[in-house]
């Protein structure tokens, strides 16, 4: 069950809710809590029953090291050890279940050796609940959390809105609002705002991200085939895809998070208005930035200890984000690239040298795009073949152009005028901030309650295809 399947939209979703609040209504405030927690459970569970024991055994080893780390009674384990010892815990097991059989398959073709691979699925969502616990157990330790009930905590991690792909939310963020009394009852600004924020998630992910995946699939599934024009509608249907597929994951996961009026961690800031590599980490994936920084960077040294410190450190920081992201080398090579572009940009604002505004944009832009390129790509070699036509002009060839339709020359697919249309008008929306100043300063207005219904007209006409079926990139990860 996904964001964008009729059976959440229309039956868990409201279910949810209506329980919920029915619940808090009658003073039933722990039963309410418990319902949050079961439904989550359920919405985690739904794909594969198997690793509900899973998240309930990482949950409660966490809880358990975290009330002992936040105990007042004299310890006789140093609390330091105590809190490696459960972010050990947390790393092995991400390790076991993503990366076992990753090691397994590269030390066979290193060693020449032929172990057999371990019969492992990679558990929803390990990533960004792992992340988020060792983020807890760290503040913790620093002393930055309370004391908290079992079913409250374990709510903050489960919590099915932000569950499956993020945000990387923090406990002081999140927390406060799941304690509150006056966040447990029916906010009808609150829930306007939310179908609002969910409403242009869903659009951008069905009708904009599902779009784009067509074209950036087929050229990823067809890479020796590709003439030059062709690997860049590649390219930039890749870069674009994400956005709105990962945008619109988020936004609705805020939006659902504000129909329970637990306002969720923004994730995205107009990331491709980047001039920077630094600057585009402040504005994609805000809550992995953070996290990474907080977490990865600053107990490596940051950039104390001299310039070759921190660009080691930079390089580190997201190598170990490359890795995060998947078992395999294209996101090692991606984590890579981010990292020495970071260091190059270091390095750059360290010499004192500038150049014009448009030009920093446009390096950071196309670096971003070949960057993603790998991250995309199933194989090095597939995405290493679609930059070099990208960038050979011996292959330049005008892909085929119809009225109303574009077709790949290789491949003959085809995408309506009337996507397209919708792909240029959300583009205008990626390069400026009109949908944050409006989600800033919204109120319930009858022009956003029609906007809605055509947003959701759109979208479920989209989903309700016989042949539609789309997941979101991130669930991957």
């Amino acid at each position: 069950m996904f964001f964008n399947s009729i059976q959440f939209i229309f039956i868990f979703l409201p279910i949810a809710l209506i329980v919920y609040f029915s619940l808090n209504k009658l003073r039933l405030l722990k039963l309410a809590t418990g319902w949050l927690v079961a439904v989550s459970l359920f919405f985690y569970s739904y794909w594969n029953i198997k690793y509900l024991p899973l998240i309930l055994v990482s949950i409660t080893f966490n809880y358990l090291i975290g009330q002992t780390l936040l105990s007042k009674d004299k310890l006789k384990i140093n609390k330091k050890a105590l809190m490696l010892f459960g972010i050990i815990g947390n790393v092995l097991l991400l390790i076991y279940f993503k990366y076992f059989n990753f090691l397994i398959e590269n030390i066979n073709i290193v060693f020449h050796q032929q172990f057999d691979f371990m019969k492992l699925m990679l558990p929803l969502a390990i990533s960004f609940f792992t992340f988020q616990q060792i983020a807890y157990l760290v503040d913790t330790y620093k002393g930055k959390t309370k004391e908290c009930d079992f079913l409250t905590y374990a709510l903050f991690v489960c919590f099915f809105p932000h569950l499956i792909s993020g945000p990387i939310v923090r406990y002081e963020e999140e927390m406060p609002q799941l304690l509150d009394i006056r966040k447990k009852f029916v906010n009808w600004k609150n829930l306007s705002k939310g179908l609002f924020l969910f409403a242009i998630g869903l659009f951008k992910k069905v009708v904009i991200a599902d779009l784009l995946a067509k074209a950036a699939s087929i050229g990823f599934a067809d890479a020796l085939n590709l003439s030059m024009l062709e690997s860049w509608i590649v390219i930039l249907s890749y870069t674009f895809q994400i956005f709105f597929d990962f945008s619109g994951y988020t936004d609705m996961a805020r939006g659902i998070g504000l129909m329970f009026n637990i306002d969720i961690a923004e994730n995205f800031n107009n990331p491709y208005i980047s001039k920077d590599i630094q600057e585009f980490w402040r504005r994609w994936h805000i809550t992995l930035s953070r996290w990474l920084k907080d977490y990865i960077y600053i107990p490596l040294g940051g950039n104390r200890h001299g310039n070759f410190n921190t660009y080691k450190n930079l390089f580190l920081t997201f190598l170990i984000g490359g890795i995060w992201h998947g078992a395999n080398f294209t996101f090692i090579i991606w984590g890579i690239m981010h990292g020495v572009g970071s260091v190059i940009n270091r390095f750059w604002k360290n010499l004192n040298k500038t150049m014009p505004t448009w030009c920093c944009w446009a390096l950071t832009f196309v670096y971003i795009n070949i960057a993603w390129l790998y991250f995309g790509a199933k194989k090095v070699a597939d995405a290493n073949n679609i930059l070099i036509t990208a960038i050979n002009p011996l292959v330049f060839d005008v892909p085929k152009i119809y009225f109303p339709a574009i077709k790949f020359r290789a491949t003959g697919h085809s995408y309506d005028i009337f996507g397209l249309i919708f792909i240029i008008i959300a583009l205008y929306f990626v390069f400026n901030d009109s949908f944050r100043k409006i989600m800033n300063s919204f109120k319930p207005k009858a022009i956003y309650t029609v906007f809605i219904v055509i947003l959701l007209l759109i979208a479920t006409y989209n989903i309700v295809k016989p042949d539609y079926s789309s997941s979101f990139i991130y669930f991957n990860f």
